[in-house]
């Protein structure tokens, strides 16, 4: 997989990963921050009408007054309340969306209607506004107490919809993905380009003059840089010249090597081999390493291949050829045209290792018949 995709992928794995951590941050915010917003406006709704609310109690303990009707009127307009119970300091139901439970008590209310939570009991111990979630529900159940001089004299519990809030969390975090989503990618451009610029094109040149190096050429085509690139490529440059410097000299000893064979093979069958005898000793790859006669007008014997001097047609020699590589240190003797001349053959293979294998061709004449 390419480098850039790898880091593309990492890039856009790790984008998605802060936004889904960002999202799950966010979402608890927008949610404390709006459910907070929405029982605090409730709240502060109920406390304007808590002067006339307190003044109705006190006058009438029984009865709700025109002026708390009209403000249940109003609260029951308001889109987020969808009920309330309105109760005086006897328990007594002052006012309820339902006329038939006015002036019931709150233990045969709570019989009927059972509270959503215990909002109005924790309410009315602490003397405090209570608020309960309503378990499974989007709503919240709030309950406002009101006291004289440290006495409750009367209680309204309202159960209000979190609809509203839900729908500006979603409309703020439809915001935050757009936001997000345009954030990393104003973020990604920039470092795409970076990367692309100090990473992957400085990468590009230096493989594409790597590619160029060859055993003939150890000149790396790089343009000198101060950045880690640079370094890289020195380090290759150092490596070559220690490359060349290993090639060239096993490319000497090799050459030296071969050079003192030939020496060795000349001491050696000059004077073992009769004047008239003919020999040829060739390498592993059937190059002529040396012979005892001229081979061809203008050529040295180390370029010379075996079939060069020995005609492809003269199969009976190429067989014993191949029977001396089947018979390893064993010489193999026969018959064969060589230069004109119906000669007796010899051919010796020997070597332990493909490097070192040497075969030796021997051509003398034929008893009683002379060169």
């Amino acid at each position: 997989m390419r480098l850039t995709i790898k880091w593309l992928m990492w890039f856009v794995g790790i984008g998605v990963y802060v936004m889904f951590l960002g999202g799950v941050f966010y979402y608890n915010l927008f949610k404390w921050t709006f459910d907070e917003k929405l029982k605090q406006d409730v709240i502060d709704k109920v406390k304007t009408y808590a002067p006339t609310m307190r003044t109705g109690l006190l006058n009438n303990a029984n009865a709700i007054s025109f002026e708390e009707y009209d403000i249940m009127t109003e609260l029951s307009k308001d889109e987020r309340i969808t009920s309330m119970i309105y109760l005086s300091r006897q328990g007594k139901v002052r006012w309820h969306k339902e006329s038939r439970f006015i002036g019931v008590g709150w233990d045969e209310l709570q019989k009927q209607v059972p509270p959503p939570t215990d909002a109005i009991s924790q309410a009315y111990l602490s003397k405090m506004p209570k608020v309960r979630q309503v378990k499974s529900e989007p709503f919240y159940e709030i309950a406002i107490p009101f006291s004289v001089r440290g006495d409750i004299i009367g209680i309204i519990d309202l159960l209000v919809s979190r609809a509203g809030a839900e729908v500006l969390i979603g409309a703020a975090m439809r915001k935050y993905m757009f936001g997000a989503v345009g954030v990393l990618f104003l973020l990604g451009l920039p470092l795409y380009f970076f990367f692309h610029h100090y990473v992957i094109s400085p990468m590009d040149s230096l493989r594409e003059s790597v590619e160029g190096v060859s055993l003939k050429n150890f000149d790396l085509r790089f343009p000198p840089r101060t950045d880690e690139f640079g370094d890289l490529a020195g380090s290759i440059v150092r490596l070559m010249g220690k490359m060349k410097v290993e090639i060239d000299g096993i490319s000497n000893r090799d050459r030296t090597y071969k050079e003192a064979e030939q020496r060795w093979w000349r001491s050696l069958l000059n004077i073992i081999v009769p004047g008239n005898n003919y020999v040829i000793v060739v390498d592993e790859n059937n190059s002529i390493l040396y012979a005892n006669f001229e081979l061809t007008q203008g050529m040295d014997a180390k370029n010379i291949h075996l079939l060069d001097v020995v005609d492809s047609q003269q199969q009976t020699l190429l067989r014993l050829v191949g029977q001396a590589f089947e018979m390893p240190d064993q010489p193999v003797e026969g018959e064969a045209v060589f230069k004109g001349q119906n000669l007796n053959v010899k051919v010796l293979h020997v070597g332990q290792t493909a490097e070192t294998n040497r075969t030796l061709i021997l051509f003398y004449p034929r008893a009683g018949v002379s060169m």
